[in-house]
């Protein structure tokens, strides 16, 4: 069963939240007043981001051909020939892109928030 255009922006999205939980959540956490030495031990999630940031890419990409470069022939009467459908699915996918690129930006910016 191929990788579908919902799993991929999912996966992407879970993946960048992986990839900024170093630098993110301690913050987060912080802000909500929520705090402890254990709120430092995200920090050792450092070492994975580059793999979660590679994972984020990848399902981003998956989800752009899927939608803009592979065409799927659709039955009449399917959701998947309603142009609306597509349209709706591309959205999700630049407002996950966007989301993505925000939090895997997260460390350029973050000495803003410290």
């Amino acid at each position: 069963m191929p990788l579908g255009v919902k799993s991929s922006l999912a996966g992407s999205l879970l993946a960048a939240f992986g990839a900024a939980a170093c630098c993110v959540g301690p913050l987060l956490l912080v802000m909500t007043g929520i705090g402890g030495a254990w709120a430092a031990s995200l920090r050792s999630l450092e070492p994975l981001q580059p793999a979660f940031a590679a994972i984020t890419l990848g399902c981003l990409g998956w989800a752009f051909y899927r939608l803009y470069l592979q065409h799927e022939a659709c039955a009449p009467g399917e959701a998947c020939a309603a142009p609306q459908v597509r349209r709706n699915q591309r959205v999700l996918l630049w407002i996950v892109a966007i989301m993505a690129v925000a939090m895997l930006a997260f460390p350029l910016y973050a000495p803003i928030f410290y």
